[in-house]
């Protein structure tokens, strides 16, 4: 759902690129209270994750294909402040590196893809899983949930950006119609996605998860055939244990990043998205302008003057992954450092 330039007027880009200035500077204080020494770090492979599956285009209908917005996922492994850099830090190296995304139209994207989608998920996720039963499932099916519904609140709004700022005169109704309806199945494919990774990750350390914070239930024995609360004394695993299961986790996740956008990105579906279809059948993409990066060496997903598409394909999507692993764990340990140098007692000395 990348909006290119020339779609948006520029008074409405100016607009929202305030909007998402402002957004960007309400999560980095937020992040600071999300953040600590075990997610930073996989704040930044979040961001990678994100950017490796935006590359896998999946079909969903009529020569329609659909991709991550990664709001939701981002949200719910590492909170709704830091899920709105990660998806922000996403959408600008997408812009300036690979001219995905209009750099006009930034503001228009962050607000869209970053905001919208983070906000709507994680709360109709948090409220969720206070009427759920508290177990780890209950995450993994409010993810679903969440995540279904925040592709389309983005799609919303995106037409509602346009029926204020667009530049080509379109029943919005029509446009209303058809980005919602097909953002609805490409809803299905990010639910899915989300769900899996969620899952995935609190099999094997929920203690990482943001979203599952708090809901572990406690343990329970059978004493003389009754259910009781086993004492809350168990002992954590030892630091050297944690450090080796979180670095685990981390060199997991960013292998997995680089083998999607490296190599499973080259059988991603070729049909154009749900923005590209429905901009092309209703005529919204009449004044769509030429991407200031046009000519960057990994323009459109590929390595300039590698002939080869496989090779130029998966060395931009493994350039990619890494270049964004480095960009957001850079934003994520400066947030963290703040953090811990606010929460350093100020040392005054005094004369008697």
């Amino acid at each position: 759902m990348h909006v290119p330039d020339g779609f948006i007027n520029a008074p409405t880009s100016a607009v929202t690129g305030v909007v998402a200035a402002g957004a960007i500077a309400v999560s980095l204080r937020g992040a600071r209270r999300e953040l600590d020494e075990r997610t930073a770090p996989l704040a930044g492979l979040v961001a990678a994750f994100i950017f490796a599956v935006q590359m896998l285009n999946f079909p969903v209908a009529a020569g329609t294909s659909g991709h991550l917005l990664g709001g939701a996922l981002a949200a719910i492994l590492v909170g709704p402040y830091t899920g709105v850099l990660c998806v922000s830090v996403v959408l600008l190296m997408q812009g300036i590196l690979f001219a995905d995304g209009g750099l006009t139209a930034l503001g228009v994207n962050i607000t869209d893809m970053a905001i919208v989608t983070t906000v709507v998920a994680y709360a109709l996720f948090r409220g969720l899983v206070k009427v759920l039963p508290r177990t780890r499932r209950s995450v993994t099916v409010a993810s679903f949930v969440a995540a279904l519904v925040s592709v389309p609140a983005a799609a919303l709004a995106f037409t509602l950006l346009y029926w204020i700022g667009g530049t080509t005169d379109v029943a919005i109704g029509k446009v209303a119609t058809a980005m919602i309806g097909v953002h609805v199945l490409i809803g299905i494919g990010e639910a899915a996605i989300t769900a899996l990774t969620v899952g995935a990750v609190i099999a094997v350390r929920p203690d990482l998860v943001y979203g599952a914070r708090g809901l572990q239930q406690r343990l329970k024995l059978r004493v003389n055939g009754e259910l009781v609360d086993a004492p809350s004394a168990a002992a954590p695993a030892p630091a050297p244990v944690a450090a080796r299961s979180h670095r685990t986790v981390w060199i997991t996740g960013l292998v997995a990043s680089l083998v999607l956008a490296g190599f499973v990105s080259f059988y991603a579906s070729a049909d154009p998205d749900g923005l590209e279809k429905v901009a092309s059948d209703k005529g919204i993409d009449e004044k769509a302008e030429e991407h200031a990066a046009a000519d960057s060496p990994l323009a459109d997903y590929g390595v300039k003057d590698i002939t080869d598409a496989r090779i130029s394909g998966g060395l931009a999507g493994v350039i990619g992954v890494g270049v964004t692993v480095v960009a957001g764990s850079a934003v994520f340990w400066t947030v963290r450092r703040r953090r811990s140098d606010d929460a350093s007692p100020t040392h005054t000395e005094t004369t008697v």
